[in-house]
């Protein structure tokens, strides 16, 4: 292994420095909580091209890079593949039931506009 700049590694926030106003941004695009719901739907970690997003791939890595730098998801190389995993335990610990109520609300609101009624 060299020393050095590793340029594989991603900076991540450290727990203590994830912010709820950084949160909250990354989980107000409907791409990004896409992502986020099928990461919590899958519960392990994905590679970003299990994701078929509705936009190019360079705006895929900038909302993958949003999601990153907020603190929601955690990014790391596992040769080629850059795998991606939700970051549930440190958000439910700093924001207790924020996470589960966002994926709640959106399974409502998508739901709702498929014209299903909510099941409680």
């Amino acid at each position: 292994m060299t020393t050095g700049t590793n340029a594989r590694v991603l900076e991540h926030p450290a727990r203590d420095e994830i912010r709820l106003e950084g949160v909250l941004h990354a989980l107000s695009d409907a791409v990004r909580l896409r992502i986020v719901r099928e990461m919590a739907r899958e519960e392990t970690a994905l590679s970003c091209s299990y994701f078929d997003l509705p936009v190019t791939k360079s705006t895929s890595t900038h909302h993958f890079r949003v999601l990153r730098e907020s603190g929601v998801i955690q990014q790391i190389y596992r040769g080629t593949a850059k795998l991606n995993g939700l970051r549930r335990d440190d958000l439910d610990a700093l924001f207790p039931g924020l996470l589960d109520s966002v994926l709640a609300a959106a399974e409502g609101q998508e739901l709702r506009l498929a014209g299903r009624p909510d099941t409680p």
